[in-house]
């Protein structure tokens, strides 16, 4: 029995991951490393310690020779031109190097980079889009078509090469799976933003030709990656280290849940990654349905499976080959088309006969076999000689004996895994009994411990207790039968046997609002047939519409999440998120919370309160999407008190120096975040409205049937009259022709053209209400328009109130418990006021307003607008005063600073205006 591990400083590519510049172990790879294995010598002779320099090149996993180029080409490590005819190509991953730079290469292979993983975590890919210059992180080419992009740590690739991608995405949770105990850089490589900087030698590490450089997901640090090994392996989250939730500090223990249930993005409708692979070597794509590129009169296109699996979907990837090409140099390059760099004497192809291509996974008795090496039926040709089929399939040679992996389930063991060899009598029982001594577990019965196989896809990893009888090496042989692809990213985890109390927290929103708990309840049970005993209602939100479900069986949670996404409630489609556990704060005395638009923050608050940052509905830490409110807490241990607030990016008013009201201004949410982490805390008032239309006087235009009184909130102002009106034709044109109001410009136009149409019209609106301040009858001059206004901002900031000082009145605040009171005459003084050229008509200022409306009047609240009828409007203070962030003025900070540059990678939405 031989023990190995891997260097501490492997897995750069994963989350909690050391830098990219460490150097790493060669795995043992096929049967050709099981010869080397030996008493005292090789990879198998001890347990190397993190840290230590195995033997090897520097550039793990390549397969690299001396090329001809035939068009510029740019090198990717340090991205310069490649003058010259020759270069260092790898023929798997088509990294390009200079010669003198190949020593230099720390950058793994895609065909190795699995086995690299730290903590496999799987991407969250949304749907497809443009990705204009930026290059795909599997195959290294450019992203030409429609690609994907992971939305939590911005990994872009090919959709046919999503199935090669390592689960190795940014670890924003705890799964109980590796967890680790420190944070180390989530190197992210190439796609960097134009000019940004290395932080160690200062000169551009990012390229718009080739993938080169690295930038930490966490903190934004850009390097080269040569020059990302000298920084310290440790991440501290950089400028936003007081807002991010670690991963430690949020957990998801669930069974085949992930951070993915915890997003609101939307998964693309396209058929799976996988139908049409680009082949090597030019070859043009196919799959099921499309039609293989003819190949040149000295060559021959071929069809090539990995297993059973992709045999039955008929997904396969194509290469070009000579005719005359021996079976070696086929087999070679069939397995690099599946990223395989095992040894090719453990292979050989099977060809598929036309019946059997069509969904027939019974492959075990085909017609002609190609070894590597040696041709079973037709000497050393390969494939392209006459009467052979286009369609092969990749099978393993039986082995009698193999090296396995098996990697420890806990913390702090000292090495990443250990190397057992199992033979056909090996079971997963022996194999935790082999494997204890070597993690210093020495002393505990195995009866304690239990073998885990673990599938790390791109899209979800998977996890799956051995029975303690499963004999492993069949097992494996199992894996290979099915898929080569999924044997390179298959891992064996020795872990605790723990009773795990199951308990899933799942977010169901889309309900009817205004429900009490029992009428949600029974309306969950009849759409979902609820089992009892196993699902309860933690928290109701009745205003919005949600309930919170405490599920105490997984099965029965992964059951609920998936029906849910398929349910619609009143013509109304549901939507489940899935929420995780808080184990404790991060340090420092702030953190950010996150809300939808238009969406109070009762749950989010109520999530805080539990500990938690809000992932309801969008977010969870780590992460920022644009178009929803922020808010900042103080916290004292576990307990939250008075959050401060505000809306970003596209509603903060301006009196917090917040953005324009008519439209986003398209700030990285980044800067976004800087500015709410260095906001100002402020206290402002909070008003109510209660809207009592009724019969009014009985005179001309009044109302028989009064409509129920309705009271609503309001922040910032309530507009009566011209205002309100403007505000609603506009809300009406937009309702008809929605798709035309995509541009701040447009919105503007359509603002400017309602006001001209408004010019001649006037109806004297001092003589349909009437105003009370204080109880106070208060007579109201010449004007077309009432506003109340809690901020010293109106209509995209402009100052209504004005700054000249005036005895009768108090300077204004937003926390002075007082409304002001101003008029405006028309369109006219409107746009003047807008354009700062005179301020509005100072009425009075008061705490508690009674507005009479005889006829039915436009009326518009923080931007809302409708007709109201007849009766009366009571505006007074409501309760306590909010905290509010302000925008806090600071000096401009220098262009093209690595800790401020993120990648501007997200494709603009169509008619966005910049």
């Amino acid at each position: 029995m031989a023990a190995a591990a891997e260097s501490g400083a492997r897995a750069w590519l994963s989350g909690g991951s050391p830098r990219p510049g460490s150097p790493t172990s060669s795995p043992e790879l096929g049967a050709g490393s099981r010869s080397r294995l030996g008493p005292g010598s090789g990879p198998g002779s001890g347990i190397e310690r993190p840290g230590a320099r195995p033997p090897g090149p520097s550039a793990p996993g390549h397969s690299f020779r001396k090329v001809t180029l035939t068009k510029p080409t740019f090198c990717h490590l340090c991205s310069d031109f490649i003058w010259g005819l020759a270069g260092i190509l790898c023929d798997v991953c088509n990294f390009m190097s200079h010669e003198k730079c190949v020593k230099h290469v720390k950058t793994p292979c895609t065909s190795v980079a699995p086995s690299l993983v730290r903590v496999p975590v799987a991407h969250c890919f949304g749907p497809r889009g443009h990705y204009k210059r930026k290059f795909c992180a599997v195959c290294r080419k450019g992203l030409e078509a429609p690609a994907l992009r992971c939305e939590v740590c911005e990994l872009h690739v090919h959709p046919e090469c999503v199935p090669f991608a390592c689960s190795d995405c940014r670890q924003c949770h705890l799964d109980g799976h590796r967890d680790p105990d420190t944070h180390h850089h989530h190197w992210r490589e190439g796609n960097l933003s134009s000019g940004a900087r290395c932080e160690f030698c200062r000169k551009t590490c990012s390229s718009s030709d080739v993938l080169a450089g690295v930038r930490c997901e966490w903190c934004g640090v850009q390097a080269h990656s040569v020059c990302s090994a000298v920084l310290t392996p440790e991440c501290t989250f950089g400028r936003l280290r007081t807002m991010v939730l670690p991963p430690a500090c949020v957990r998801l223990l669930s069974r085949n849940f992930s951070k993915m249930h915890c997003f609101r993005i939307s998964e693309s409708a396209a058929p799976e990654p996988g139908d049409g692979d680009d082949g090597v070597d030019g070859s043009a794509p196919a799959g099921p349905g499309k039609e293989v590129a003819a190949p040149e009169s000295s060559k021959q296109t071929l069809k090539i499976f990995d297993g059973n699996d992709t045999v039955q979907r008929n997904h396969f990837r194509v290469i070009s080959v000579p005719r005359l090409a021996r079976s070696q140099e086929v087999l070679e390059a069939a397995l690099r088309a599946y990223y395989i760099t095992e040894d090719p004497q453990a292979f050989q192809l099977q060809a598929l006969p036309p019946p059997t291509q069509a969904g027939d996974a019974d492959t075990e008795a085909l017609g002609k076999v190609w070894s590597g090496g040696t041709a079973e039926d037709e000497g050393s040709r390969g494939p392209g000689s006459r009467d052979v089929p286009e369609a092969w399939v990749i099978r393993a040679l039986p082995r009698t004996q193999e090296v396995l992996k098996i990697y420890p389930a806990w913390l702090k063991v000292g090495v990443a895994y250990v190397s057992l060899r199992v033979t056909p009598q090996s079971t997963a029982q022996t194999v935790v009994l082999e494997v204890l001594p070597l993690l210093g577990r020495q002393d505990e019965g195995p009866e304690g411990f239990q073998l885990l196989e673990v599938l790390m896809g791109s899209r979800q990893v998977q996890r799956m207790v051995l029975a303690d009888e499963e004999l492993l090496l069949g097992r494996l042989q199992a894996i290979r039968q099915t898929s080569l692809r999924q044997m390179s990213q298959t891992r064996f985890y020795v872990a605790e046997r723990r009773a795990v109390a199951p308990r899933v927290s799942l977010f169901v929103g889309g309900l009817p609002p205004g429900l009490s708990p029992q009428e949600y309840s029974s309306l969950l049970d009849e759409a979902m047939s609820l089992k009892a005993g196993l699902v309860s209602m933690s928290h109701v939100y009745s205003s919005q519409g949600a309930v919170v479900l405490d599920v105490a069986c997984f099965a029965e949670a992964e059951r609920l999440y998936m029906l849910v996404r398929d349910t619609a409630v009143h013509s109304r489609p549901l939507t489940a998120l899935v929420l995780p556990d808080v184990l404790r704060r991060p340090q420092g005395p702030r953190s950010a919370l996150q809300f939808p638009e238009a969406a109070e923050p009762a749950p989010g608050l109520r999530a805080d309160q539990r500990g938690a940052s809000a992932w309801v509905p969008h977010v969870l830490p780590g992460t920022l999407l644009p178009g929803a409110g922020v808010w900042r807490g103080w916290h004292r241990g576990l307990g939250a008190r008075h959050p401060g607030g505000g809306a970003a990016p596209s509603g903060l008013p301006r009196a917090c120096r917040g953005h324009p009201a008519p439209g986003h201004s398209g700030e990285d949410p980044f800067s976004v975040l800087l500015s709410v982490d260095e906001a100002d805390a402020v206290l402002m008032d909070r008003w109510t409205i209660l809207l009592d239309a009724q019969e009014a006087g009985g005179g001309e235009g009044s109302v028989v049937d009064a409509e129920p009184p309705k009271i609503i909130h309001m922040s910032n102002y309530c507009g009566i009259g011209i205002d309100a009106e403007l505000s609603l034709d506009f809300h009406q044109a937009r309702e008809e022709e929605p798709g035309k109001f995509t541009s701040r410009l447009h919105n503007k136009g359509v603002y400017v053209r309602v006001g001209l149409q408004k010019l001649s019209q006037a109806r004297g609106l001092h003589r349909e209400i009437r105003l009370q301040v204080e109880q106070q009858e208060v007579e109201l001059p010449s004007i077309e328009g009432l506003i109340f206004i809690n901020i010293p901002s109106w209509g995209s900031g402009a100052d209504l109130w004005g700054s000249d000082s005036d005895s009768k009145f108090e300077k204004p605040r937003m926390d002075d418990g007082l409304l002001e009171v101003v008029g405006v005459t028309g369109v006219v003084h409107m746009g003047q006021v807008q354009g700062g050229l005179r301020s509005g008509i100072r009425i009075a200022q008061g705490s508690y307003f009674r507005v009479t409306l005889l006829k039915a009047t436009p009326v518009q609240v923080d931007g809302e607008p409708w007709v109201q009828a007849p009766g009366h409007m009571i505006i007074s203070a409501a309760g306590p005063k909010v905290h509010m962030l302000r925008k806090a003025k600071q000096k401009p900070r220098k262009a093209g600073t690595p800790r401020d540059a993120r990648v501007d990678g997200e494709p603009a939405p169509e008619g966005d205006s910049k």
